[in-house]
Parts: C-alpha cells; structure tokens; sequence
C-alpha cells in the first residue's frame, strides 16, 4: 500500500492554524479571565483600602477602577505597567500621581484587549476613576497619536488622567513606537 502524504501534509497544516489562532483566544480569555478576578478582589477591598490577591501567588494588586460609560467599559486597574501586568489589566504608571489624587495619573493597557474601546474614544466622552479614597470624574478633551521615540509621556503637577495604549489598534504586530494618547481633564 502506497502512502499518501498529501492528507498528512492538510492535517499538519491544520494542527498548525489551530495553534496560531489559540495563542490569541488564550490571550482574550485570560484577560477576560482576569479581570472578573480582578473585580472580585476589587469588590472585597478593606477600608483602609487594601485589597486581598486576586488569585493565588498573585504579585499584583488592584490600585482603581476605571469606567469609560460611553463605551460601556468598565476595568479594574492594576498597580505597574509592565509587560506582564498588562497581561491582566489596564496598570497603573507608579512614576505617575496616583489614582485618586490632583496631578497627572497615567494608565496604560494592551490596544487589542483592555484598551480596545479606546478606538472609539472622543473628545467629550465621560470618564470615571474610582480609588480606595476618592472617585474622580473627567472629561476626554483631546486625542493623539505620538512616537514614543521622540515623545515622552509628560509626568507633572498638571491635574489630568493619561489613557495610553499601542497604535494603530489593528496593527499586525504588536510593540510598534506609536502611541495613541487620550486625554483627560477633571470636571
């Protein structure tokens, strides 16, 4: 019996697109994932504001809450912003004034999970930011898009809140130089 590679050749050649549209489904699912963890150690804060881990040998900690009501958005943040913060949720800028207090509070999260509903983002739109101590409302004022090598995201005593995520949303790859950076002011 002669073998036929061409069946061998379409099954590995389907195995391998499964493989590739599962990294992203993983992705969408643990971010979803989290932040219904997220939000139940949000739900669950002390009053002097601590929040327990959101799940088992977490290293990070929910800092706010985040609504964007014209997107129906509404996301717990995390303290940090690295990489694998990011991974759960939208983080938190620590060089930034935090969240709850006047100065320049930055976020940021990935443009194709958490801060996907900023696509739609316009100056106008409401934003809510809740904090163990204070809940702020602002007002998008204006939307950019810079390039990180040339721009430098400005920390100072200004009272506004920074939204920033990875630009254009539906890019390809991810970890491009350009930002797309919404800006509100306090109402």
């Amino acid at each position: 019996m002669k073998h036929r590679p061409l069946p061998w050749a379409v099954l590995l050649l389907g195995l391998g697109a499964a493989l590739l549209g599962a990294q992203p489904a993983w992705l969408h699912a643990k971010a979803t994932l989290a932040q219904l963890l997220l939000e139940r150690a949000w739900a669950a804060r002390g009053a002097d504001g601590s929040t327990p881990p959101p799940w088992p040998g977490a290293d990070m900690r929910p800092v706010a809450r985040l609504q964007l009501p014209a997107q129906g958005s509404d996301l717990v943040v995390l303290a940090g912003d690295s990489g694998r913060t990011l991974a759960f949720g939208p983080g938190w800028a620590e060089a930034s004034t935090a969240p709850g207090a006047a100065g320049t509070v930055v976020l940021s999260a990935h443009r194709d999970t958490h801060f996907a509903v900023l696509r739609a983002v316009r100056p106008g739109d409401p934003v809510l930011l809740e904090s163990a101590g204070a809940r702020r409302a602002y007002r998008v004022v204006a939307t950019e898009i810079v390039d990180s090598r040339s721009t430098r995201i400005a920390v100072d005593e200004r009272d506004q809140l920074l939204l920033v995520t990875c630009w254009p949303f539906d890019a390809p790859t991810a970890g491009g130089p350009l930002r797309f950076v919404a800006t509100a002011l306090p109402e």
